[in-house]
Formats: structure tokens, sequence, C-alpha cells
């Protein structure tokens, strides 16, 4: 049998396991179909929508809607804390994946919160963990809206994630409305719901 032949037999034999899930080419990891959760969580769902930009605008809106919310509930003298904890769990990916979340006036050693704790202390504060928060969301606000301005169209969609950049715009109980720079990156769960997995956000810069 000459060379090009031996190679061919070899190449197919290869081609017929990987069809079958038992070799992985890729990574010359060799694993039975099925014997890892992991690489089962990493298979594209051939029935998955691709992502909308309608979802993804609808997400937005939603973190607009909660922050505005929990304020209320606040003013109202309600659970404020369980209206923010309501806020992360739908919106933010802290229960099945990894969050980066660097919030607006987070700061020093605790500028990034990647626990759900550190999250629901910058919104409300009240963790001796977390002193400096006050509770960004306990600020009165009373509307909220975005823009995804960083481009023509600020949202690129790369399949179960979503990047959007642009501002957010927080009006105070005085009326004045405040401009934040925001990146959010939303990633598509388990459940079919496009939650935060990084959440960048800053006052914009200003060199006087």
């Amino acid at each position: 049998m000459t060379l090009r032949a031996t190679a061919h037999s070899v190449l197919t034999v290869l081609a017929a396991f990987a069809a079958s899930g038992c070799v992985s080419i890729g990574n010359n990891v060799n694993k039975a179909p099925g014997s890892s959760p992991s690489a089962k969580a990493a298979a594209p769902s051939a029935s998955a929508a691709p992502i909308t930009e309608q979802q993804v605008n609808a997400a937005q809106q939603a973190w607009c809607d909660g922050l505005v919310r929990v304020a209320q509930v606040h003013a109202r003298g309600g659970d404020a804390r369980a209206e923010a904890s309501k806020m992360i769990d739908d919106l933010y990916d802290y229960a099945d994946g990894t969050v980066f979340f660097k919030p607006t006036l987070a700061f020093g050693p605790r500028t990034f919160r990647p626990t759900r704790e550190g999250a629901l202390a910058y919104f409300v504060g009240g963790d001796a963990a977390f002193p400096e928060d006050t509770g960004f969301a306990l600020k009165g606000w009373t509307a909220a809206r975005y823009d995804n301005n960083a481009a023509e169209n600020g949202i690129q969609i790369h399949g179960d994630v979503a990047i959007t950049m642009g501002n957010v715009y927080i009006t105070g109980p005085d009326g004045k409305e405040v401009m934040v720079d925001k990146t959010f990156v939303f990633r598509r769960c388990a459940d079919g719901n496009l939650r935060l997995c990084v959440h960048k956000s800053a006052l914009p810069f200003s060199p006087n």
C-alpha cells in the first residue's frame, strides 16, 4: 500500500469516529458520547434561534426598569434588598456563569464585583464586607434609558453572546439626568434568557 493510500485510509477511519462522537480530532481528547457535561454544554443547540436585536434591547430596557423599580420600592419604604436580589437574578449570570462587573462608583480593592453578594451590596448597601457601598439604586432614580451609540449600530451578536456599548441616562429626584458610559455583554443562558456576563460602567471622562 502506498503512503498516500495509507494516509487516506487513516483519515477515513478518523472521520468515521468523529462523526460518531467518539473522537475529538480538534483537541485530541477521546471521550464517549455524553460522557462530559461540559462537552454537552459546549455543543451548540441546533434548535436555538439566533439572538435578535429586539431581545438585546429588551434586556437593556429591563436593566433600566429594574434600577428604577428598586429605587421606587425603597422610596415607598418597601424591601429594596429583595427587589434588587430579583433584579440581579433576572439580569446577571451569577447563578450559572462568571460575571465581570465594574460598577460606576466602585473603587479601591473592591472595584470589581465578581460575586452576587458584591453586586447586591453595590445596589443597596448594608453589607459590612463592602463598607464603602451606600446603595447606588437607593438614590431616588425616577427614570432610566439607554443608547447603543458606540457605532452606527452599537450592538454586536455572536452566537449566544451579544455586546452593546453606549450610554445609560438616569434621572435623579431633582429631575437632572446623569449620563454613564456603559458596556453590556449578554449571554443566552440555559433557560433561554439573556443575562449579563460583563457590565462595565463609568462616568464620562472630563479633562477639566
